[in-house]
């Protein structure tokens, strides 16, 4: 992981009189990372694509907007939040953000905390796809099932038979029709609705 992108949405003021806080960009920096900082929404959604991370230097309150767009724009790499007194004090009332970060920055790291923290939030980035997937792949077996339950119930009711034996002549129609179970089951559910409307 070398290319990280900030993204921020009030850019640091230039020629600011006080003394310019530690950013990510600076950090990152100097301990060796390429950088990109943005506050731009299209030019976000754009460099998301070719990044290995990507850092929101924003309050909580902001982050929710951001991991919506990025997850919508399809950015595939691991999210990271910069915690420091800018971002941390504007955030106290949305500490209960429903947004998942795969890790966390504060301007107090050393180069091999940073490079740890990065190299952990990408496992858990990975355990963090890998889970949304699995998760995906239930809901569609849970939909499956409802189509062959509901299959099973209309042939128990029209033909007279017990649940395992319609269960039986599911299986054979698909393995006749060299189709899936759960296509067959989905037809005659379908077909069965027509007749009764």
């Amino acid at each position: 992981m070398r290319s990280i992108l900030v993204i921020r949405v009030q850019p640091i003021p230039a020629g600011s009189s006080e003394a310019i806080p530690l950013t990510p960009e600076k950090l990152l920096g100097a301990v060796g990372y390429h950088v990109q900082v943005s506050d731009s929404e299209d030019e976000v959604m754009k460099l998301a694509r070719e990044v290995d991370a990507s850092i929101l230097h924003l309050s909580l309150a902001d982050v929710a907007y951001w991991v919506k767009r990025l997850v919508e724009e399809k950015s595939d790499t691991p999210l990271l939040w910069w915690c420091a007194p800018d971002t941390a004090s504007s955030s106290a009332h949305d500490c209960e953000v429903d947004t998942s970060f795969d890790g966390i920055i504060t301007p107090s790291m050393a180069g091999p905390e940073i490079h740890w923290t990065l190299h952990f939030a990408a496992r858990r980035y990975m355990e963090r796809k890998q889970w949304d997937q699995e998760r995906k792949q239930l809901q569609s077996r849970l939909e499956d099932r409802k189509w062959i339950d509901m299959a099973k119930a209309i042939l128990c009711d029209l033909k007279q038979i017990s649940e395992s034996e319609a269960y039986d002549l599911l299986r054979k129609k698909a393995m006749d029709e060299r189709k899936r179970m759960v296509d067959v089951a989905t037809a005659i559910v379908k077909a069965h609705q027509l007749l009764q409307s």
